[in-house]
């Protein structure tokens, strides 16, 4: 079986292949070509085990990931992981890849994607709320999906902004970046906003005006506890974007708003379904738009079949025997 760790990953693809293939399952996602058992999640005092499994036409897979916040104290990685891919006929394995840097790859891609479509073609700005891995790899797919000029960051952790800043500014050419005391400083300086946090609580004042006209990637809130965007988002929007129809159970960000009437079920659209058949897109992105994304297996196997054959063409990885 091929091994793949975080060096092989990073050389043998680009973002923009990564997008492209993203972009492509939101599509196999609306033409439910694949079979995605419920993810097991697994919660036990603030630590999370994921377990991710996911059948396509001619490969599966099972992503094994855990998120353990608290690690952000002890500078060590919140995600970590496997991903494990199987022949389709004989289930054998047949690669192991880093499940953290595909999650942060993939999970970059499906922002990135979002981006791509419901935001307009000439922004410039993007804020980033939560200064970690995720944080990062956000930045990157944005700046690959529009022509950014200046990334503004805010982070409740101000000590580790400068480290932060130092490492987008190597990674990410031409582009400024720039720190603020505060999250409405934050939203006033940009067009796009991408949140990365596990907050349980809104990042932002519940202000309107703040919120309109503007573009937010929502990637952090992953259980129904969690929140990063406040109701007065919502009371400017006219649909919210969502990756999966579970997303709608799945984060706090939807179930809440949903549960107290602020948010209506017609109002939330698969971005699948509005990249296929939306047919004012260009009226839509001039508005405040938001896509909430909660993540999926289906992306992981997508991703890491893409990573693997580009890997075998290109010689990289190590084959390994257990």
């Amino acid at each position: 079986m091929l091994y793949l760790n975080e060096k092989d990953i990073n050389k043998c693809i680009t973002l923009n292949e990564i997008m492209d293939e993203i972009e492509k399952t939101f599509i196999l996602y609306e033409k439910n070509k694949f079979y995605m058992p419920d993810r097991i999640h697994v919660d036990y005092k603030n630590k999370t085990i994921l377990y991710m499994p996911c059948f396509l036409e001619n490969i599966f897979g099972t992503k094994f990931l855990t998120v353990f916040p608290e690690n952000r104290k002890k500078s060590r990685p919140v995600i970590d992981g496997l991903m494990l891919l199987n022949d389709y006929d004989t289930g054998e394995t047949i690669s192991i890849l880093d499940g953290k840097t595909l999650t942060a790859l993939r999970t970059g891609a499906v922002g990135g994607t979002g981006i791509r479509h419901i935001t307009p073609k000439d922004v410039k700005t993007v804020g980033l709320v939560g200064a970690g891995v995720q944080g990062f790899n956000q930045l990157r797919f944005a700046c690959e999906a529009r022509d950014i000029e200046k990334i503004i960051v805010f982070d409740l952790f101000k000590e580790k902004l400068p480290d932060f800043i130092q490492k987008v500014k190597e990674q990410i050419s031409g582009v400024e970046v720039v720190s603020v005391e505060n999250t409405e400083e934050l939203l006033k300086e940009s067009d796009i906003v991408i949140t990365t946090t596990t907050s349980n609580e809104p990042v932002f004042p519940n202000k309107k005006e703040l919120f309109k006209g503007k573009n937010f990637i929502g990637i952090g809130s992953y259980k129904p506890n969690m929140r990063e965007y406040p109701d007065a988002l919502i009371s400017v929007l006219n649909k919210v974007y969502i990756d999966t129809e579970f997303a709608k159970e799945e984060t706090g960000d939807l179930s809440n708003p949903l549960e107290r009437g602020l948010l209506k079920d017609n109002q939330i659209e698969t971005l699948g379904n509005y990249i296929l058949y939306e047919k004012n897109k260009e009226e839509i992105i001039k508005g405040t738009t938001w896509f909430k994304s909660v993540g999926m297996a289906l992306f992981d196997i997508v991703v890491a079949q893409l990573i693997y054959n580009k890997a075998k063409e290109k010689g990289i990885g190590q084959e390994i025997e257990l």
